[in-house]
């Protein structure tokens, strides 16, 4: 009979899977062994504390499909601390505090000389995440039940701030609390898309050093993304920014009247190759970039062109018509076997489906390109060097490849 693997043993197991995927810093790689991410999991099994996935600690009360505030998952941790590059002495705030487990982490990074805060705006995360920290040893970790969006500026200035929940706008408050040279690594949403940026601090610009996609639960506060059904049963949505106007009945009777076209791209890809950079490349050149979620049973029932990804494929909206990312299996090539395109609906289809084409064509060219993301208050006239702006409510996004 075979012996019940220890924790210690399912957590080197872990940080080995992750070390596959995401690129480790030897200091990253150290703490991740080190911090027992169970003794934040109180209930949890050892299994499950060590799964690379997220772990809800308090459900949405509303009864909505994502949790009020969960344990991130594992692989998604070690790539933030990696864009966050902690260094020993440094003044951290932690937005969003969870179980308490990245404020140990970070604990770890900066040291007996470093200093870190972490703030919840939920009273009972808060007092879980305090509990947590004190019983793993934690004492030194600053715990505030605070408005992550305010922030916590009797301890500013910081070396550091990460958010461990989505943005959809960068705060105001954010920027004064923020040393010159700091670095912010935050899960930014923006044309239906998150990607967890790190940006450092440039007087009132905030530049970026790299972007990954990602998810996370959203900001109580921001609502600036929004949601509009599609059809009757709300299972075809759109996710947009509310500066992008959706005619609801328009598109609802396009998608029910008229029959999809397809066309086809040049562009193939491999089994496990990733085509998200279509969507990144298509938010720095168009406004009327958004998500399409198809949820199964409308997959079922619909008859529907099958998009990418059902649950978040990139799309265009222009009035009445919408064009989406879809991937079909063609051609004999054995390492590109699929080929992306476009499905399209409504009477503007054809130029939508070739728009749609067109940005595929152009991540195409330079499919590893990351786009500079420059993020400036609202307020502020700093130069940003040129580039295609989304305008938010506090901060301004200029996207330059």
């Amino acid at each position: 009979m075979g012996q019940t693997p220890t924790a210690d043993h399912l957590r080197n197991h872990l940080v080995d899977l992750i070390r596959r995927d995401v690129r480790l810093t030897a200091e990253v790689e150290r703490v991740m062994r080190k911090v027992p991410r169970e003794a934040f999991l109180p209930g949890i099994g050892l299994e499950e504390a060590y799964a690379d996935q997220a772990v809800s600690i308090k459900d949405n009360p509303l009864g909505g499909p994502l949790p009020l505030s969960c344990a991130s998952v594992p692989s998604v941790v070690a790539m933030m601390l990696g864009q966050l590059d902690v260094q020993p002495g440094d003044s951290i705030l932690e937005i969003g505090a969870g179980t308490g487990y990245n404020a140990a982490l970070l604990a770890e990074l900066t040291g007996a000389n470093g200093h870190v805060t972490s703030i919840d705006i939920d009273s009972d995360v808060a007092l879980h995440a305090r509990t947590m920290l004190d019983r793993a040893g934690y004492q030194q970790v600053h715990v505030m039940e605070r408005d992550g969006l305010i922030g916590a500026p009797e301890n500013a200035p910081y070396d550091r701030m990460l958010a461990a929940v989505g943005l959809w706008d960068v705060p105001a408050t954010w920027w004064e609390q923020l040393s010159e040279g700091g670095r912010l690594v935050l899960p930014l949403r923006w044309r239906g898309q998150t990607r967890s940026v790190a940006l450092i601090r440039h007087g009132d610009n905030l530049v970026s050093h790299g972007m990954q996609l990602c998810g996370f639960v959203p900001v109580i506060g921001q609502d600036g993304e929004k949601t509009t059904a599609l059809n009757a049963d709300d299972t075809i949505r759109v996710i947009h920014d509310e500066d992008q106007a959706v005619d609801a009945v328009a598109l609802r009777e396009s998608l029910s009247t008229t029959t999809g076209i397809e066309v086809m791209s040049e562009q193939r890809i491999g089994g496990e190759e990733s085509f998200d950079g279509v969507w990144l490349r298509a938010t720095a050149a168009d406004d009327r970039v958004c998500r399409l979620q198809v949820l199964p049973e409308a997959m079922a029932q619909e008859p529907l062109l099958r998009p990418a990804m059902p649950v978040r494929s990139p799309a265009l909206i222009d009035g009445d018509s919408l064009a989406y990312l879809i991937v079909r299996r063609e051609g004999a090539d054995p390492d590109r076997p699929h080929r992306l395109g476009a499905a399209s609906y409504g009477p503007q289809a054809e130029k939508l489906a070739q728009d749609l084409i067109a940005h595929i064509e152009d991540w195409g060219s330079a499919r590893t390109a990351v786009p500079r993301l420059t993020v400036t208050p609202i307020s502020s006239d700093a130069v940003t060097g040129g580039g295609h702006v989304i305008t938010k409510r506090e901060s301004r996004l200029t996207l330059t490849y």
